[in-house]
C-alpha cells in the first residue's frame, strides 16, 4: 500500500513539474480519492477540451468548401491529413533511396527484384489514374458547357444587338449635330444632355454584358471536386512510380557498390594495358589511370544527395532557434543582472532597450545577412563554416551565413524577455541577502553565483521561457525570407509550387509549428518549476 501511495506521489510531482496538471485529476480518481471532485476537474479539462477539438474540426470541414482561393477552396481536415502523408511519404522514400544507393550484395539484388516487380503494377496504376482524370475532365467539361451554354449564347445575342443599338444612335446624334442653329444655347444644351444618356446607356450596356461575361469565367473557374480527387490519384500514382524508377536506378548501374566495382574493373584492365605500352602512348594510358583513381577515391567517400525533406528541415530549424536562443541568452542574462544590480547601469540602457526592442524581425534579417556574408565572403572556401561542416552532429545541417543570420535574428528578437526578467529578478532580492554577503565579506562573483543568481533564476527562467516562443515565432519569418533550410523555407517552396495539394501541406506546417512550439514551451516549463522555490516541485 505504502508503494502504490508512493507511485502516486512521485506521478502527482512528475505531473506538475512537467505543467501537465490536467492530468492530475485522472491520477487522484484511478485512486478513489473524491471521485466525484475528480470527474468534475477531468469533465472541465480534459472533455471539454476535447468537445472544444471535436466542435472546431467539424466548423472547419463545413466552412472549408466556401472558402475559395486561386488553388482551389481551402482543405479540410481530412484534405490536410493527407497533405501531412504526402509529406511524410516523401520523406520516407528520400531515406529508402540512400539506403538503396548504400546497399550491397544479396540484399540489394532482392530489394531490386522486389521493386522492378513492384513498378509493373504501379504502371498499371498509372494508366488506370490517367484514364479517370480523362474521364473526369470529360464529364465536368460536358456539365460546365451545359452551363455555360445558354449563357454564352444570351452574352453574344446580347453583344451584337448593342452594338447595332450604339451604332445607330450615334448616326442620329451625328445628324441631330448638323442641324443645331448656331449660337442657340438651349438646343446645344438639350443637345449635350442626349449626348450624355446615350454615354450613360452605352456604359450600363457594357456592364450588363461585363457581369455576363464574369459569370461566364466564373463557372469555367470552379474547381471540380471529382477532378481534384482524380488529379491527386494521378499525381500520387505518377510520384510512386516515380519513386520505383529511380529506386531501380540506384539499385542498379548507379549503385554505389556497383560503380565502384566497375569502376575498379577499369582500372585493372587499363592497369594490364599499360603493362605493354611505351612512350607517349604509356604516359596518355598513365594519365587516364590516375584520374580514374582520383574518381574511384571520390566515389568511395560520396553519399547519395539527399535533397532536404521535412523532417530534416523541422531538425535544422529547431537547431537555429536553439542557436540564436543561446545566443541572446548570452546577452540578456549578463547585461539584464548588471541593471538588476546597479541602476545607473540601468538608465543608461533603457533609451537602447526602448529603441531596439520593437524593432521587427524583417528589419533585423537583412541587416545579419548583409554583416554575415561580408564576414563570410565565400563559405565553401571559409575555415570557420568547414570546422562545422566537418563536427559530427552539425556537419550534416550544413550550416551556411542563413542559418548564422536567421539563428542572429532569433537573438536580437527574443532577449528582451530574458533580460526585463533577468534585472526584474535581480532588483527584487532581499535586501536582507545582500546585507549578510556584505557582512561575510563575499566577493563580487562569491555574492553573483551564490545569492544573485539563485534568488532570480524563476524569474530568469520565466524570461527564456518568453523568449524561446518568441524566436520560434521570428525563426519561421526569417528562414522564409532568408531561404535558409527550415520550415520556413518549406512554406515558401509550397507557396511557390502552386501544386494541387501545395495548400494543404502549408495548413500541415501550422499545427506542426504549433505542436514543436508547444513541446518547446512544455520543456521550458520544466526547467521553470525545477529552479523556482515557493510551491512548486524541486528537484
Amino acid at each position: 500500500m505504502k508503494f502504490l501511495t508512493k507511485i502516486k506521489y512521485s506521478l502527482l510531482k512528475l505531473i506538475d513539474l512537467t505543467g501537465l496538471t490536467f492530468l492530475a485529476p485522472v491520477v487522484r480518481l484511478c485512486y478513489g480519492e473524491e471521485p466525484k471532485v475528480q470527474l468534475q476537474k477531468i469533465g472541465q479539462w480534459i472533455l471539454v477540451p476535447v468537445f472544444g477539438v471535436i466542435a472546431f474540426l467539424i466548423l472547419w470541414h463545413v466552412t472549408s468548401g466556401s472558402i475559395q482561393t486561386k488553388s482551389g477552396t481551402l482543405p479540410n481536415p481530412s484534405q490536410t491529413w493527407s497533405g501531412y502523408k504526402a509529406i511524410d511519404t516523401h520523406a520516407e522514400r528520400e531515406q529508402m533511396k540512400k539506403v538503396a544507393y548504400e546497399l550491397t550484395g544479396e540484399e540489394r539484388e532482392s530489394r531490386l527484384a522486389a521493386s522492378e516487380q513492384k513498378l509493373e503494377a504501379v504502371k498499371v496504376k498509372v494508366a488506370d489514374a490517367n484514364a479517370a482524370v480523362t474521364e473526369a475532365k470529360e464529364a465536368v467539361d460536358a456539365e460546365t458547357q451545359a452551363l455555360i451554354e445558354p449563357l454564352d449564347k444570351d452574352y453574344k445575342a446580347k453583344k451584337e444587338e448593342y452594338k447595332v443599338a450604339a451604332a445607330e444612335r450615334k448616326e442620329a446624334l451625328i445628324a441631330k449635330a448638323d442641324q443645331l442653329p448656331a449660337g442657340d444655347a438651349a438646343a446645344y444644351d438639350a443637345y449635350l444632355k442626349e449626348v450624355v444618356a446615350a454615354e450613360e446607356l452605352y456604359n450600363a450596356e457594357k456592364e450588363e454584358l461585363s457581369a455576363l461575361k464574369k459569370e461566364i469565367d466564373k463557372i469555367r473557374e470552379v474547381k471540380s471536386p471529382a477532378v481534384a480527387s482524380a488529379l491527386l490519384e494521378q499525381t500520387l500514382a505518377a510520384e510512386e512510380e516515380q519513386f520505383l524508377k529511380k529506386q531501380i536506378e540506384l539499385l542498379g548501374d548507379r549503385n554505389k557498390a556497383i560503380q565502384i566495382e566497375s569502376a575498379t574493373g577499369k582500372i585493372s584492365e587499363s592497369n594490364q594495358e599499360f603493362l605493354g605500352l611505351t612512350g607517349k602512348a604509356a604516359y596518355d594510358k598513365a594519365r587516364s589511370i590516375a584520374k580514374a583513381e582520383s574518381r574511384l577515391g571520390k566515389m568511395e567517400e560520396s553519399e547519395y544527395a539527399q535533397p532536404a525533406t521535412i523532417w530534416y528541415q523541422v531538425k535544422r530549424s529547431i537547431l537555429c532557434v536553439f542557436t540564436g536562443f543561446i545566443i541572446g541568452t548570452a546577452i540578456a542574462i549578463p547585461i539584464g543582472i548588471l541593471c538588476g544590480l546597479n541602476s545607473t547601469f540601468m538608465a543608461a540602457m533603457t533609451p537602447f532597450i526602448a529603441i531596439f526592442k520593437p524593432v521587427s524581425p524583417i528589419v533585423w534579417l537583412p541587416i545579419a545577412l548583409i554583416i554575415v556574408s561580408g564576414l563570410i565572403p565565400d563559405p565553401d572556401n571559409n575555415p570557420f563554416i568547414e570546422f562545422l561542416w566537418d563536427l559530427p552532429f552539425l556537419g550534416e545541417y550544413k550550416i551556411n551565413p542563413a542559418f548564422i543570420a536567421s539563428a542572429v535574428t532569433v537573438a536580437l528578437c527574443s532577449l528582451w524577455a530574458t533580460l526585463a526578467n533577468t534585472a526584474l529578478g535581480v532588483a527584487s532580492i532581499d535586501k536582507d541577502h545582500m546585507n549578510v554577503a556584505r557582512v561575510l565579506k563575499l566577493g563580487f562573483f562569491s555574492r553573483l553565483f551564490k545569492i544573485v543568481i539563485p534568488s532570480a533564476l524563476p524569474l530568469i527562467f520565466a524570461g527564456l521561457r518568453i523568449s524561446l516562443g518568441v524566436g520560434w515565432m521570428v525563426l519561421i519569418a526569417a528562414e522564409l525570407l532568408s531561404s535558409s533550410e527550415g520550415i520556413g523555407k518549406f512554406v515558401w517552396d509550397q507557396f511557390n509550387n502552386g501544386a494541387s495539394d501545395s495548400l494543404a501541406k502549408m495548413m500541415v506546417v501550422v499545427f506542426l509549428v504549433g505542436i514543436i512550439g508547444l513541446i518547446l514551451d512544455r520543456i521550458m516549463i520544466v526547467f521553470q518549476r525545477m529552479v523556482t522555490f515557493e510551491g512548486s516541485v524541486s528537484v
